[in-house]
């Protein structure tokens, strides 16, 4: 028989100082919850748990030990044995056998992992009492499927050891940290919640049709962006709204307005729907065929004519937990070990989940995230330890775990392959579009970029060339120049965003035609202007700047340097270094520009400091003020006056030359500047190898803390049974 898996499962995980929490738990819980209970927590492999019989004298409802193959009912707990690995496939418990002398140190995240994959929305992680990390993984996994995380917080009394729940809420994936003693209550109504939504992603409401979720949604990103310094504007609709309509389910707010409220007056809820938003499903060599296209197709050329003194360069834009990380790692470590000379391998996996990045570092994983590795490469890549798997030092020193975005931090460069799978999936269009560009900047000329199944380049077909179309392998092109490093602006999406619509219809009108009849004036009146960044990133065009500014060949640019016509460059950098390094408002009288036609004209340069956008960069507006020439300068010359015409050419000429030679310099160190920010970010990178030293210590002295946690346990245990014994003789 088939056992019902329509009911959530409730898996609890805890350690050192855990039966206490365990039985406040299951002492508040109803008897018929609806519910059914895994209880995973470390245990001694070489003692016999008294852990079932303590839990029986507390709980209302039926408490047994986990068999191999058992089906779940509701309203049981099972409790898992010593020496022993449990998961779920298909509602059914899984044991698995470990020895005594490798017991597994994480049996949490083993079966919160295996949980997510079953149950998915309808899985919930329990994170109590002990010392360690173990859960954080699984809670990450019960995230990605939608499921619901608590953690025990502390109320005075409790958790005994903080480091299981505090390790677990200070990665940003717990939707309840609360008291031990609110769970059951809190849990119900969860439940009971989810029940009476059939499908909240079919919630026809919430769609821009209504302008008040139009509306919200413009708030919401506004929030995000003040609060955790990212524009999520660039996310899919769709997506987006998935997420927030979780958080708005886990907040209990039906309405929209409602939930941007809470997001407003709690910072931490702007940190949950932030950490939700980072949530991707990754896996190990997802999408299989893609995997072995990019060994069979992509990898042989990265090698091609390097030797021992070579470095072959990878970028991993948006690397999550690390599986695609270390995926592409074990493909570039099979080829190096069947060359007689290999180069070196550096991986540069990013993403801007710092919480994400720990466990990528930390390079385990449970067992049941192993399912895309081969037995093959499980031997010769991982070593086993139970439950769990670490990714072998050969392949981890290849790969430098950082944080950065591709949306608002410089790219790396020199790239020969950039690996960016089902990251472009979660974005817009207009952001895809951006981000492709920023790819071909990054990779040297031939360099192989990697995309998920649903991506592709789009339009940029003539940055790049598919290699292999199916399996979404593209070379780039070259150009015929290199394309400028993009320039990132974090403040400039935010003068996009319309203004919420007022509540006064008259007060709103009037505040319209002034705005109308300002714009009008300024435009038809005002002298040409830009406005523009501390670097010279145009975020704003008047009318009529054609005169002074023309499109730079090749691909777009919005730099004005970059745009200016003949003659205005240099002062232009000039009236702008002043204005910033001042603060005040600089000018420069007099400059030649050369129009069309090589007809040449005069123009005043005005630049003036902007009040500063808070929580973005300064801005600075740029006027351009055409001169017509004095009378002194067009009134014919005598005789006399015109005998050192010609040496005042020839000065003129060679002053021309000078700025010009000037310009070519400027244009090389601006290159050479790029270069060094690229530098700059892989310093950082190389920066996070030291740690992930210090983190390989530290996952020794967790076995320390693992042994410790199990000795008292086993303490706990024996306390219990004497006080029951006490009990017995006293009666």
């Amino acid at each position: 028989m088939n056992p019902d898996i329509s009911f959530p499962v409730v898996g609890v995980g805890a350690s050192a100082g855990g039966i206490q929490a365990l039985e406040s738990l299951f002492r508040t819980m109803p008897a018929n919850p609806g519910i059914s209970f895994v209880v995973i927590m470390h245990l001694a492999p070489d003692r016999k748990s008294l852990l079932t019989d303590i839990l029986a004298r507390h709980a209302k409802m039926s408490v047994e030990v986990a068999r191999d193959g058992q089906g779940l009912e509701k309203n049981k707990i099972y409790v898992i044995p010593p020496a022993a690995v449990l998961t779920i496939a298909s509602g059914r418990l899984r044991l698995i056998a470990t020895d005594p002398a490798h017991h597994e140190r994480s049996p949490i995240d083993v079966f919160f992992s295996a949980l997510a994959r079953d149950r998915g929305e309808l899985a919930v992680g329990i994170v109590l009492s002990g010392s360690g990390s173990d859960g954080v993984l699984g809670i990450k996994a019960i995230k990605e499927h939608g499921g619901v995380t608590m953690a025990q917080a502390s109320d005075g009394s409790g958790p005994g050891f903080g480091g299981m729940p505090g390790s677990a809420i200070a990665s940003g994936l717990v939707d309840f940290a609360i008291p031990v003693d609110a769970m059951a209550e809190k849990l119900i109504e969860v439940m009971r919640d989810l029940e009476e939504t059939d499908d909240l992603a079919s919630d026809r409401r919430m769609t821009d049709d209504d302008g008040v979720v139009l509306e919200a949604r413009q708030a919401i990103y506004s929030i995000l962006r003040d609060s955790a310094g990212h524009d999520f504007s660039g996310y899919k609709t769709k997506t987006f709204m998935r997420r927030v309509r979780r958080r708005m389910h886990i907040q209990q707010c039906e309405k929209i307005a409602d939930y941007v409220e809470r997001l407003r007056e709690a910072p931490e809820e702007a940190t949950a729907l932030f950490r939700d938003l980072l949530i991707n499903v990754t896996s190990f060599f997802r999408d299989s065929d893609a995997f072995n296209a990019l060994r069979q197709i992509a990898v042989p050329r990265l090698f091609e004519g390097k030797g021992a003194a070579d470095t072959v360069r990878v970028w991993i834009p948006g690397c999550s937990t690390g599986e695609e990380v270390y995926s592409i790692a074990i493909i570039l470590r099979e080829h190096m070990d069947g060359l007689r000379v290999a180069p070196r391998v550096t991986i540069f996996a990013t993403d801007i989940d710092d919480a994400a990045l720990t466990i990528a570092r930390s390079a385990r994983y449970p067992v049941a995230l192993m399912d895309g590795v081969s037995d093959q490469r499980r031997k010769r890549f991982f070593a086993g330890e139970s439950g769990s798997y670490v990714v072998v030092k050969a392949v981890r020193d290849l790969c430098v775990f950082s944080p950065h975005s591709i949306l608002r931090d410089p790219p790396f460069s020199h790239m020969d392959l950039v690996s960016c799978r089902n990251l472009l999936i979660y974005l817009g269009a207009d952001v895809q579009r951006e981000v492709i560009p920023i790819f071909h900047y990054s990779l040297r000329a031939s360099g192989i970029l990697f995309l998920g199944m649903s991506e592709s380049v789009g339009q940029f077909s003539d940055l790049f060339t598919p290699i292999d179309k199916k399996h979404c392998l593209f070379e780039a092109r070259d150009p015929g120049r290199r394309v400028r490093m993009p320039h990132f602006m974090p403040g400039l999406r935010a003068l996009s965003y319309p203004a919420p619509a007022s509540s006064k219809t008259n007060a709103g009108s009037a505040s319209q035609l002034r705005r109308s009849v300002e714009a009008r004036v300024a435009e038809g009146f005002a002298p040409p202007h830009v406005v523009v960044t501390e670097d010279g990133d145009i975020v704003h065009f008047s009318a009529r700047t054609g005169k002074y500014l023309e499109a730079a060949p090749g691909a777009p640019d919005r730099q004005i340097f970059a745009m200016a016509r003949k003659g205005l460059r240099l002062d232009l950098r000039s009236v702008l270094r002043e204005a910033i390094e001042t603060r005040r408002t600089a000018t420069r009288q007099n400059v030649k520009v050369e129009a069309d036609n090589d007809h040449t004209e005069l123009v005043s340069l005005t630049a003036e400091p902007l009040l500063d956008r808070e929580g973005g960069k300064a801005l600075f507006l740029i006027l351009f003020q055409a001169r017509e020439p004095s009378t002194a300068d067009t009134m014919s010359t005598s005789p006399t006056e015109r005998e050192p015409a010609g040496d005042a050419a020839r000065l003129e000429s060679e002053l021309f030359e000078t700025r010009e030679r000037l310009q070519a310099t400027i244009e090389e160190y601006e290159t050479a500047l790029e270069e060094l920010k690229s530098a700059n970010e892989e310093l950082i990178s190389m920066n996070e190898e030291t740690q992930s030293t210090n983190e390989e210590l530290e996952s020794s002295k967790e076995e320390l803390q693992s042994l410790n946690e199990e000795m008292r346990t086993v303490n706990h245990e024996l306390e219990s049974k004497i006080d029951e014994l006490d009990r017995a003789n006293n009666d």
